[in-house]
């Protein structure tokens, strides 16, 4: 029996359709309800359905006022405040075409990323740098304020296909790749309703991420939204030890995070009695099996995880419905196709190993790398669309993860390539060669670790600074290590993998 497991057609997406009107469609049945509430232990801030929908369509109204047209494309350089949803939902309701950057990216990342895009604008809240002179032309914070207030855009409904926003992964080449996605993405993420949240409009989701993450956009904010639920956002630098009380104190029914804040919950003691919760959801890396274990325990509900990536969202999950067994990844959420295949792209046996891949037809599925059709074709195989993973399907078709089919890192739930780090950190004078790679300090923990020859001892601090001014922090090595030799292979080629067996091997969970 072959690796491949199909739960049925999804529905069609209907025609015409527009993003922004399917998330906002059920404001009109329930004005008075709550769609957001910014939560802190000192109170909420918030926002009526019908006060979200007049702000995004009044922003939508802005934007075509400040003369952009449908089509362009605009940076949202924006913090972790309200204003990130609105400008995204905003921008998408009348045809712009929105590209969320993170708050932590330093402005020559931001400059590499624009030069890729030809943005008509940036949306931008000062704290954050941008490159000087600027890749477009800025509107502030203060004028986006002001258009909220605006009467209400019409809604520009569309064909399904058409390109709706933009996000940013990093491929193995070390350039960040411009994902494309259509209006069809949002239809798509109704799969991922029964088949991992178990999402209803009578729940209440906190996700612990910022608003400014894909993850939170779209878990947290975009599929609550659209079924007619609250979200509940945390304030801007609430501190993790925090979320159990605003979980309890917000009655949340859902709570949604990455694996690695789910370990800080732990580092204060045991959350307190949760009685609204359900359960836990959990995405971006593998949740490790004593923070699952110390999850259930202290508040006797389970988390369910799903795998995906940008280029499609997820589609591989544990539910309510259907829970994953245990040591598995769960199954492909229904209307999804889904297999294991090996690299020319056949399915394998069931049992064995192969790269996780989703079909080509998939309704959630990227439009493709804006620029980069080559780097797009290169992850097709036939009727498959390959995720760069390995996994192994069982009989009843549940997927177990088994680790990255390339040198890809994974920081906090992010995939960063070490290409990208290691071009950055090449450049630094002292630095005779470079080789990046993410280790396993202790059991379940892992940092990007970064390994160099040079012709004398460096400072830590001056290789670190000089990191820090170039790269995001997320990107940032944790480790740097001097050594005399990067072990290669055959051909010559760094080997990566190599760098870390033996580094973990003589120091890891020491």
């Amino acid at each position: 029996m072959l690796s491949v497991h199909d739960t049925g057609a999804p529905a069609p997406c209907p025609l015409p359709f527009n993003l922004a009107a399917h998330v906002l469609a059920r404001a009109g049945d329930m004005p008075d309800k709550i769609a957001l509430a910014v939560v802190a232990p000192t109170g909420s801030e918030r926002w009526s359905y019908t006060r979200l929908e007049a702000s995004v369509l009044g922003t939508g109204t802005g934007l075509l006022k400040a003369g952009l047209r449908p089509g362009d494309r605009v940076i949202l350089r924006l913090g972790n405040t309200v204003d990130f949803p609105l400008a995204f939902l905003g921008a998408v309701a009348v045809g712009l075409v929105p590209v969320p950057l993170s708050a932590q990216l330093t402005a020559p990342e931001v400059g590499r990323l624009a030069a890729a895009l030809a943005p008509a604008a940036i949306l931008h809240d000062a704290r954050l740098p941008l490159p000087d002179p600027a890749p477009a032309r800025v509107i502030g914070l203060e004028a986006l304020h002001a258009m909220r207030d605006l009467p209400p855009a019409p809604i520009r409904m569309t064909d399904p296909d058409e390109l709706a926003y933009v996000v940013f992964t990093s491929g193995t080449s070390g350039s960040p790749r411009a994902v494309g996605h259509a209006h069809r993405a949002i239809w798509a993420r109704r799969m991922m309703h029964g088949g991992w949240y178990g999402l209803t409009g009578t729940d209440r989701v906190l996700h612990a991420g910022a608003f400014n993450w894909t993850y939170t956009l779209g878990t947290g904010l975009l599929d609550p939204w659209s079924l007619g639920a609250t979200a509940l956002i945390p304030k801007e630098g609430t501190a993790p030890e925090a979320l159990p009380l605003l979980m309890k104190r917000f009655d949340a029914s859902i709570f949604a995070a990455a694996p690695g804040v789910y370990r800080k919950l732990f580092m204060h003691g045991a959350p307190p009695a949760l009685p609204a919760l359900r359960h836990g959801l959990a995405a971006g890396e593998k949740l490790p099996d004593a923070t699952r274990a110390a999850w259930e325990a202290a508040t006797g509900t389970p988390v369910f995880e799903a795998f995906g990536m940008s280029e499609c969202s997820t589609f591989v999950s544990g539910s309510p419905a259907r829970p994953a067994p245990p040591g598995t990844l769960g199954y492909p959420q229904d209307g999804r196709r889904v297999a294991i295949v090996d690299d020319a792209g056949a399915p394998v046996a069931r049992g064995e190993a192969g790269i996780i891949a989703v079909s080509a037809r998939d309704p959630g599925l990227m439009l493709g790398y804006l620029g980069a059709e080559e780097a797009t074709r290169a992850r097709y195989r036939g009727e498959w669309f390959l995720s760069g993973d390995l996994g192994r399907m069982d009989e009843t078709g549940a997927i177990t993860f088994l680790g990255r089919a390339d040198d890809m890192m994974n920081a906090g739930g992010v995939r960063v390539s070490p290409i990208e780090v290691e071009g950055v950190l090449a450049s630094h004078p002292a630095l005779a060669a470079v080789a990046v790679t993410d280790v396993e300090v202790k059991p379940d923990v892992r940092v990007i670790a970064c390994f160099y020859t040079a012709a004398q001892d460096i400072e830590e601090k001056d290789i670190s600074d000089f990191a820090a001014e170039r790269l995001a922090r997320w990107k940032q090595p944790r480790l740097y290590i001097r050594t005399e030799t990067l072990p290669t292979g055959p051909n010559g080629k760094l080997s990566r993998r190599a760098l870390r067996q033996h580094w973990e091997a003589t120091h890891g969970q020491a």
